[in-house]
């Protein structure tokens, strides 16, 4: 697979969905036989079914589907290809022949962009369906052959597991200009923000038993990365009777306010003197793993130990005397003032329909910002750390990533303004927008208690990298905590996983590319009572290829035993900081 192919398939599916492992292949038939599957093989009813008989592909296409089937507003669906796959032979990362749909689902208002959806039908079902996130914006679908988010290592994607798979460019066909133009339009932003999660969901499950033959599925999962991430936990907070299990990567759950904070951190990078080159980005990280690699007992090249190093490491130590900037071999102090304000929680003066009164800061100063590497990720790692353009406006794609985003809100969702300068954008204090932006914040994923997921069920798996630059660690701690003083932190246990992965920035990383089989993970827990509370692993695909950890509940980190390889996760214990 072309690089370019890996990075558009992890980072486009869900900021964070993990690299396709193959290709989407036309069919070499027009039809082909759905498997006989019992009419009744769940205990969760998604809805009663006058057929027995399952369909052909061909049958489908053209395929309407009314209004009524679908729980939020729309005029209808309909299916506008469906085609033949051919079975591919790569080994574990094999996937069998299948059905590949193609739909669009029609707004009430006409002048919103259709909601265009993709189904893949496995003829081997194994009678479940899952649904993949999106990432940034959106504006494209993420295609139905992709792995969960840094999943299995085996490349073992969910179609080849059995699974029907479905996902949608949430209501917006556009990627440009920072992928924001749509949000004008009061119903495709809805749909942005859930509502198309909940369509598609209503629309594919309607083909799945018509396809099939049969009045309900035996479990339903979701899972994404980042905006995939806020959409995993939208769906289990707003529509709980649809889902069995969820996976949550890095989630940008509380988009408005991660907006704004991406914001702050690219005005302060924009500041005269303020940004970073790639040297001086080496020269922070190295001055990092000296005072921290040892704090989990080995020199590995990670920081595993956050917590301890954010108490140890003084970022002061690689600070040009005097303070100007005197070269690439330290920081001058308005570098490290910037640094510092993406370190540093941003406070609103204002108040958000959500309930926020801050955003926390990031890692910074334990990630690795975008270093000098010979690694073709690294390229990757840097757009979605500090870039390699300093921030200016208009923005530019080698600019941050956060910025990217944040500029694009600014301008088309909270302005509605192409040509507004977002860098004089008042984060903290939007004055005559504050009533917008705290509109848009009512819209975020921020509901804590899970109580009906939880009631029926469901189980939740999140994760995050210790070192995300575009969606903050700390950010899905705060929505952890919240659960637990929300639920009971006895309750949250009963349904709820969070692991940190040590050096992971956001979805990629050329220190630890994590992946890890998180679905099997899911269907283990919600299928047979498999708690995966300490049997998970994690394997790094790019820093020390092979290499492998604990995966460690928050707040513990996996510490060296004394013994033992140092590349082997049995060598490691997770222990509290």
């Amino acid at each position: 697979m072309a690089l370019q192919e890996g990075f558009t398939s992890r980072l486009g599916l869900a900021m964070g969905v993990g690299i396709a492992v193959a290709s989407l292949l036309s069919g070499c038939s027009s039809s082909v036989s759905a498997p006989t599957t019992s009419p009744s093989v769940s205990s969760e009813n998604n809805g009663s079914y006058s057929r027995n008989r399952p369909l052909q592909c061909s049958q489908l296409v053209g395929k309407k589907i009314q209004a009524s089937v679908i729980g939020l507003p729309t005029t209808g669906a309909i299916v506008t290809a469906a085609t033949v796959v051919a079975a591919t032979d790569a080994g574990p990362a094999s996937i069998g022949e299948y059905c590949l749909v193609s739909g669009n689902i029609m707004p009430v208002d006409p002048t919103a962009p259709n909601i265009e959806f993709q189904l893949g039908l496995p003829n081997a079902w194994n009678e479940k369906v899952l649904m993949l996130g999106g990432g940034g914006f959106d504006g494209s679908i993420p295609p139905v052959n992709s792995n969960t988010p840094n999943g299995a290592v085996d490349g073992s994607v969910p179609l080849a597991r059995g699974y029907a798979v479905f996902a949608s460019d949430s209501g917006h066909q556009d990627t440009s200009n920072g992928g924001g133009p749509f949000s004008v339009n009061q119903e495709a932003y809805l749909n942005f923000m859930g509502d198309a999660l909940k369509k598609t969901h209503d629309a594919a499950l309607f083909l799945v038993k018509e396809f099939y033959g049969v009045r309900r599925v035996k479990q339903s999962y979701f899972a994404g990365g980042s905006t995939g991430g806020r959409e995993s936990l939208t769906v289990i907070q707003r529509w709980p009777e649809d889902w069995d299990g969820a996976i949550a990567l890095y989630p940008a759950w509380d988009f408005t306010a991660l907006t704004l904070m991406q914001l702050t951190a690219t005005e302060a990078f924009a500041a005269p003197g303020a940004f970073l080159d790639s040297a001086k980005r080496g020269v922070l990280y190295s001055a990092a793993l000296a005072a921290c690699d040892m704090l989990d007992g080995v020199a590995d090249g990670l920081i595993s130990n956050v917590q301890g190093c954010q108490a140890t490491f003084d970022p002061t130590s690689v600070r040009c005397a005097g303070g100007a900037d005197t070269g690439d071999t330290c920081l001058s102090d308005a570098q490290l003032a910037a640094l510092n304000t993406m370190n540093s929680p941003l406070l609103f003066n204002f108040e958000l329909a959500s309930g926020e009164t801050s955003y926390p800061g990031y890692n910074v100063f334990v990630a690795d910002t975008g270093i000098p590497s010979t690694n073709p990720y690294e390229f990757y790692v840097t757009l979605l750390a500090l870039g390699s353009v300093q921030p200016a406006f208009p923005v530019t794609g080698s600019m941050m990533f956060d910025g990217q985003i944040s500029d694009s809100f600014i301008r088309y969702t909270v302005m509605d303004d192409p040509t507004f300068d977002s860098l004089t954008f008042n984060t903290s204090s939007p004055g005559p927008f504050a009533q917008r932006v705290s509109y848009l914040s009512s819209l975020d994923a921020v509901i804590t208690d899970l109580t009906p997921f939880a009631a029926k069920g469901g189980k939740l798996l999140m994760a995050h990298g210790t070192a995300d630059l575009t969606v903050s660690t700390r950010a899905t701690e705060y929505y952890f905590a919240r659960m637990q003083a929300v639920m009971d932190t006895d309750n949250v246990a009963t349904f709820v996983r969070f692991y940190e992965i040590p050096g992971l920035q956001h979805a990629f990383s050329t220190v630890f590319n994590a992946a890890w089989d998180n679905l099997t993970a899911l269907e283990g827990w919600v299928e047979q009572g498999i708690d995966p509370a300490m049997n998970q692993t994690v394997t790094d695909t790019l820093g020390v290829p092979g290499r492998t950890r604990p995966l460690c509940l928050y707040p513990t980190y996996p510490k060296y035993n004394g013994s033992g390889d140092v590349n082997v996760a049995s060598s490691f214990t997770c222990v509290v900081p």
